[in-house]
């Protein structure tokens, strides 16, 4: 999704000499993904990008996992996590809990309350959904406003933080991959641009804002990086003698961008359609999608709710975010559930949720579901917030 960019002041060429009004040069950084092959975009900074001053280590919150053996349809209440007003001294990325995660991605929750440190994912790109609250993505290509319904989709190594606004919590659901993240290929043409059947395109996308420049002696950024930790995950804290917002102009096709779940336009059909009509991102081997307010199947036969069905290839995850989700009524799931349909075991509608679906015309429901296409493990926020009851809930109760 090669969308050009550009903000601030950059030099009429690149790689060429670019100075500031008293004549010293900037430092020009390319940020680019695959190896010089692929996406990115040039930085120029007041200050050399790789300075730092000291190192030391940052001890990770529970990246351990579990399998999910033996193997049963899960449902975690997430809001469970943060009882009473622990938020309020809580950060977006410290105090993220691991939910869910395999080899590819990794699935988190967090409520905040107060700013995060500076903080560099060097393992891959993040998807963040803000279920609830408002706040600033203070990044160095910009600032973003985020608030209820967006998806911030982060490229690998971008140094930002989360900045909560207002009283409310700030709930954010990330995504973190071990790869990239993007629009699926089948919505792009070979040149970037969204092709006419996607169901959203370029005027959707909120971007960031000119460079934010900060004078400060000195900074520290947190990293998670792959390392000794579990799952081949650790974390490191670089101490900086000048801050990394230095930059004073960008451009490229790499960059950090908002896009609002309100803006996508379902696809809908005469009968039911499969997930795939709902995807809005994919990573290597995990694909996200939205089940948004929309008009439901209109043959006179439809039974709109989903049809019962194997995942032969993969996890379903999903979270239910707002609305009412006619297929799990009766099983207890609410706003903030999540389940865990795993690859192996046919699942579907609750018992009852077939007749009573029947003529319905418009379903008001919203959820975010990723599917991956390997196992997922349980974090240790999954096992807190684990129900134990939910894979019974189609036969009646444990037999």
């Amino acid at each position: 999704m090669a969308h050009y960019q550009q903000r601030g002041h950059i030099p009429p060429k690149r790689h060429t000499q670019h100075r500031d009004g008293e004549g010293n040069l900037y430092y020009e950084e390319l940020m680019g993904e695959e190896g010089f092959s692929s996406d990115s975009s040039l930085l120029y900074h007041r200050h050399i990008p790789s300075a730092v001053k000291d190192v030391r280590i940052w001890e990770l919150p529970d990246h351990g996992t579990t399998p999910n053996h033996p193997l049963r349809p899960m449902h975690l209440g997430l809001h469970d996590l943060f009882p009473g007003e622990e938020w309020k001294s809580a950060d977006a990325i410290t105090g993220r809990r691991l939910v869910l995660g395999n080899g590819d991605v990794r699935l988190h929750y967090a409520v905040a309350g107060e700013a995060s440190p500076l903080y560099r994912n060097a393992i891959g790109d993040e998807c963040v959904y803000v279920e609830s609250g408002t706040g600033v993505v203070e990044t160095v290509f910009g600032d973003l406003m985020v608030g209820e319904g967006d998806y911030v989709v982060i490229p690998r190594a971008t140094t930002h933080r989360w900045v909560p606004v207002g009283d409310a919590p700030l709930r954010v659901y990330a995504i973190e991959a071990n790869s990239h993240i993007a629009p699926p290929k089948r919505y792009l043409s070979r040149f970037g641009q969204f092709l006419e059947h996607a169901p959203y395109c370029e005027r959707d996308l909120r971007l960031p804002t000119d460079p934010q420049t900060v004078d400060a002696s000195e900074a520290e950024v947190y990293i998670k990086h792959r390392g000794p930790g579990a799952g081949g995950i650790a974390g490191s804290v670089h101490v900086l003698p000048h801050h990394p917002f230095d930059v004073v102009g960008w451009d490229g096709c790499l960059y950090p961008y908002v896009f609002n779940i309100a803006d996508y336009m379902p696809i809908t059909g005469k009968v039911h359609q499969p997930p795939p009509a709902h995807q809005v991102f994919e990573g290597n081997n995990f694909v996200i999608c939205n089940f948004v307010p929309r008009k439901v199947d209109y043959h006179e036969l439809a039974v709109p709710v989903p049809y019962y069905h194997s995942n032969v290839d993969s996890d379903e995850v999903m979270f239910y975010v707002g609305g009412d989700y006619e297929a799990r009524k009766g099983s207890g799931i609410g706003i903030g559930s999540i389940t865990l349909h795993p690859g192996g075991h046919a699942h579907g509608p609750q018992p009852g949720a077939m007749e009573r679906s029947l003529g319905a015309e418009f379903f008001d429901e919203l959820a975010v579901m990723v599917d991956t296409f390997r196992p997922l493990e349980v974090g240790e926020a999954g096992a807190a917030v684990d129900d134990g009851k939910y894979a019974w809930t189609w036969a009646g109760g444990r037999q």
